[in-house]
């Protein structure tokens, strides 16, 4: 699976969640709004449920990174990478309301997107995203998805592939 070192970008660095991250992972991601965009995510995110979301980094088949900014080391976001049992890597993202529309999700995306390229050349990277997720869409075609017309794994939802 991934590599679990550190991605920077410009104003970013993407490390992998440790245990330690769990309460302010909590704070950032207990927001309806975060909880109703990613499947997985219980109402209520618990400080438990983020432990055990951090533990999935262990199984190899997930690796869960933590967005924070270069500088003040703000926990932003997260960022996932998934193993997909045909052979393709998705990826996902989230970014803590306060920080939105500030080109974070983009960004982390490329970066983890850049990652994913150089260590595994031919593996196929895909999204899931609701068409009504709009800004997550918007972030997706930018990056260069496209719709494959093949529903996802998740309810109301499409793949999208990289070209």
């Amino acid at each position: 699976m991934m590599d679990r070192a550190a991605i920077e970008t410009d104003r970013l660095c993407l490390r992998p969640l440790v245990p330690a991250d769990a309460g302010v992972l909590h704070a950032l991601t207990d927001h309806p709004a975060i909880i109703a965009a990613i499947s997985f995510l219980r109402a209520p995110f618990t400080l438990a449920d983020a432990a055990a979301l951090i533990a999935t980094n262990e199984t190899g088949c997930d690796v869960f990174r933590s967005i924070r900014r270069r500088g003040d080391e703000a926990l932003i976001g997260g960022i996932g990478v998934h193993e997909q049992g045909t052979g393709a890597l998705e990826i996902g993202y989230w970014i803590g309301t306060r920080f939105q529309r500030q080109g974070y999700a983009f960004e982390a995306a490329s970066g983890v997107i850049g990652r994913v390229k150089t260590v595994f050349p031919e593996t196929r990277i895909v999204a899931e995203c609701r068409p009504e997720n709009r800004a997550s869409w918007r972030i997706l075609e930018r990056l260069g998805f496209r719709p494959t017309g093949m529903p996802g794994a998740r309810p109301g939802r499409l793949v999208l592939a990289l070209d």
